[in-house]
């Protein structure tokens, strides 16, 4: 049997994409999975051997020295093919490579570009310090067996590093039998979600003006960051609309897509974003509902062509209201858009695509 190892040092041990998409995957067809993970306890969940090393809360230290104990589980579990899910990490995939190993870097998102927008870096540091970033990270990405991208567009930058055979983007696209339509659409609230993590930079404030623009119920799901942000938003007029669940776990999710006639993705304009294909984008199209999200290119293409919803500026709350306004007040529109997406989602935009992509990636590099 072929064993293969995913390692992180940021992420958790049920982080959807590299556990129940990826790791799962593999071990369905066939290989031996090991997944080191900093902070988890050692187990097996799914035929997936979960194997938890030291973790290092602290910011900058993570980045220095989190790739130590994740390393020493690498080589000590001595797989065939190694793949790193964090930049940080690349340090310790260099010296995987000179140990011989195949190793796979699965870049999630376009880290230079996402500095540039982290409020946590000094504003005027921030171009210098993505350039830097860029230029180590693009030396060792040079130096792997192959990458892995979630979007095209992270594809095409490394495309400039490595032959295009051994670059590939498999998106983070839903599993279908995890998110399934509900047949209540006449008897469902009229009422918006968004489900995932809150900050200014997705559109919390715009959604929360917007609920109490349009007057219709805002069911909001995910954690705060930075916490007090969630006193700021409860001190709008617009936060007597929101009905706020806090985390909720897969089931719970469900259950709020099915209590919801649309689903809300405001993502501000930022350059790490307006590349990027949000989960959520696709798993509001899973659920049967239509979506209001940002009116990006990458967007916009994929929404006119599925008929799946309507794009706005998400900087204008009044503009995000008149949209919501628009589907709440034409129940049949707004079913009509959600079984496009629903369909669209199962032809195009699910993880069985995605996972032929992987596993055919890995029977080359064997």
């Amino acid at each position: 049997m072929i064993r293969v190892c995913h390692l992180t040092s940021v992420h958790d041990e049920n982080d959807t994409r590299i556990f129940l998409k990826e790791c799962v995957s593999l071990s369905r067809n066939g290989y031996e999975v090991f997944f080191v993970v900093a902070g988890a306890q050692s187990h097996v969940v799914d035929w997936v051997n979960i194997v938890g090393v030291k973790k290092i809360g602290n910011r900058l230290m993570r980045i220095v020295r989190a790739w130590r104990p994740v390393y020493e589980a690498a080589v000590a579990i001595d797989a065939q093919i190694y793949h790193i899910h964090d930049p940080e990490l690349l340090k310790a995939a260099v010296r995987l490579r000179l140990r011989g190993k195949t190793v796979v870097y699965d870049s999630h998102e376009d880290l230079p570009r996402q500095i540039l927008a982290k409020p946590w870096i000094p504003s005027g540091l921030r171009p210098l310090l993505s350039r830097v970033v860029e230029r180590v990270e693009n030396a060792r990405a040079r130096k792997m067996s192959a990458i892995v991208t979630a979007t095209p567009h992270i594809k095409e930058r490394f495309e400039q590093l490595l032959p295009s055979d051994r670059v590939c983007a498999v998106g983070n696209f839903p599993i279908l039998d995890e998110i399934k339509p509900r047949d209540n659409w006449d008897s469902r609230p009229v009422a918006a979600c968004y489900i995932g993590g809150i900050f200014r930079e997705r559109g919390i404030e715009e959604m929360v003006c917007a609920a109490g623009n349009a007057n219709i119920p805002l069911l909001l799901a995910g954690t705060f960051a930075p916490p007090s942000l969630l006193g700021e938003m409860q001190r709008l007029d617009g936060w007597k609309n929101v009905d706020y669940r806090g985390f909720l776990d897969r089931r719970q999710v469900d259950e709020l897509l099915a209590d919801s006639m649309m689903g809300l993705l405001l993502l501000h304009p930022l350059p790490s974003y307006k590349d990027s294909l949000p989960i959520k984008l696709f798993e509001y199209m899973a659920a049967g509902i239509p979506v209001v999200c940002s009116d990006f290119p990458l967007w916009r293409g994929i929404v006119e062509d599925c008929h799946c919803g309507l794009c706005v500026d998400p900087l204008d709350a009044k503009a995000v209201a008149s949209a919501v306004r628009q589907l709440a007040s034409d129940r049949e529109l707004a079913h009509l858009m959600g079984q496009r997406g629903r369909a669209a989602v199962e032809n195009k935009y699910s993880w069985k695509s995605q996972e032929k992509i992987l596993l055919d990636l890995y029977a080359t590099l064997l």
